[in-house]
């Protein structure tokens, strides 16, 4: 009897040690810092995910971001374009305070056109993370800049592949756009080669690499894909998959399912390396899709927003966004306040205990991650790109459900552009499509917010010499 009980009490006793090594365990892991991978996804349409409606794309990994984490419904990209998008997630402000009116041009034309990319002296969120002991990765697209202080090794990034510019071919890795036709992959500042080899597989195989030999100290990873912007290249897997869909849809949707399926390979890591659950994972689009020529005149959907890439109307700037951190960020959620891309350098700031060392305009999306019923951190909006001088540039502002546009575009599938008027005024509660122009029925809201719009841009002119 007396033998019994004491085997008894030694497997009890082992149990309990067992027990105590696993809170232990847990308690280590809560006291670590998380890991940060930010997903920006390029071109992908306002509604292009099954979570935010999409009927004929597969996105079951993309879903997985929204089941698990918290998916936003008025989201806003930074900017219609790329760069200008790019530069306000990573440093959260916006473009113009950045330093970054439009587009950064290809360097043979840089000197010609005087924009040489983001200045060296903005703080990003690599930097920022950089120097509360991360280790900092950029994989895919880059296009802030091509001098050494302003490429990603210049900007806070310990680890850089992928390419430059705004966008290559997935097979050959070259980049067609303005001569002379150029080969543009690397390994931080050394070109590298692998013809043949799909873009979007070699950044999942980057990813999961920096994943596993970094897993044991705190990790940032900038995931920046060049998909689904032109040229349309999904695998031949998703192009079979999509081939009842017609032109352009199918050569698109056969992208972004083919992005969806990495972003599925990565996540399948996180989980085979115990790190889900100290992960923070971000998902942007970087701005609306594409109606241009390349882009077979569209492929994407914006659902019932007007607009697309280029335009300050809601389809050029209403962009899916999701969150997910298990245990800090709620599953399953969805949040409609008014966000914008300059909060994530703001929220994750704050989820890692990071310092903000300069004035930045993103707000920490905490207070709407925990409570559906907190208000939009932000009262008003701020839009403007191409340029400082507003006489030329497109700008908007929106307070509440007021939305003025000023030197609007509308990209047309045709590849021309619509005729506007100089001022367009919506209520967004009223026309999500912003279908009527209330600018001659209502001077009084006219006159606020150009008012504010002005001001607004007074004081970054104040900060920025263009």
């Amino acid at each position: 009897m007396n033998i019994k009980i004491s085997k008894y009490s030694f497997f009890v006793a082992i149990g309990i040690l067992f027990f105590n090594l696993q809170m232990q365990a847990q308690a280590i892991k809560k006291n670590q810092k998380p890991n940060v991978i930010v997903i920006l996804t390029d071109d992908q349409g306002s509604v292009d995910l099954n979570c935010y409606g999409a009927k004929d794309l597969y996105t079951p990994n993309m879903d997985r971001l929204a089941k698990e984490g918290v998916r936003f419904t008025q989201f806003y990209a930074g900017a219609a374009v790329c760069s200008p998008s790019r530069a306000a997630l990573l440093t959260g402000k916006t473009n113009l305070r950045a330093g970054l009116p439009g587009n950064v041009p290809v360097p043979e034309y840089a000197d010609a056109k005087g924009r040489h990319g983001m200045p060296t002296e903005q703080v990003t969120m690599a930097e920022m993370l950089k120097g509360n002991g991360y280790y900092t990765a950029l994989i895919g697209k880059w296009h802030l800049g091509h001098d050494a202080d302003k490429l990603p090794n210049g900007q806070g990034f310990d680890y850089f592949f992928g390419h430059q510019r705004g966008c290559i071919d997935n097979y050959s890795h070259f980049f067609y756009w303005q001569g002379p036709n150029k080969h543009d992959l690397y390994r931080n500042t050394e070109e590298v080669y692998y013809p043949g080899q799909h873009f979007s597989s070699l950044m999942a195989d980057e990813v999961k690499r920096v994943i596993q030999e970094k897993k044991d100290n705190p990790f940032f990873i900038y995931w920046a894909f060049n998909a689904p912007h032109y040229p349309y290249q999904g695998t031949p897997r998703w192009l079979d998959h999509y081939k009842d869909l017609p032109s352009p849809r199918k050569e698109y949707a056969a992208f972004i399912s083919n992005t969806d399926e990495k972003i599925g390979e990565v996540l399948n890591e996180l989980d085979k390396q115990g790190l889900a659950e100290n992960t923070i994972v971000v998902f942007q689009s970087d701005h609306g899709h594409s109606r241009e020529e390349r882009a077979f005149w569209g492929g994407g959907n914006a659902g019932p927003y007007r607009g697309c890439k280029f335009s300050l109307f809601e389809g050029g700037i209403r962009v899916p966004a999701i969150i997910r951190y298990p245990g800090v960020v709620p599953a399953n959620e969805v949040r409609d306040q008014a966000c914008i891309e300059m909060d994530w350098y703001s929220t994750i700031a704050e989820l890692t205990s990071s310092k903000i060392s300069e004035h930045i305009d993103g707000k920490s999306l905490m207070p709407v991650v925990l409570n559906e019923k907190a208000p939009s951190q932000h009262e008003v909006i701020y839009w403007q790109y191409g340029n400082y001088d507003d006489g030329v540039a497109q700008w908007a502002v929106r307070k509440g459900p007021w939305k003025l546009i000023g030197n609007p575009n509308e990209p047309l599938s045709s590849g021309g552009k619509m005729d506007l008027d100089k001022l367009f005024l919506a209520n967004l509660d009223e026309d999500i499509s912003e279908k009527k122009n209330l600018a001659d029925s209502n001077p009084e809201k006219i006159k606020e917010l150009m008012s504010l719009h002005q001001d607004w841009l007074k004081s970054i002119q104040s900060e920025v010499k263009p």
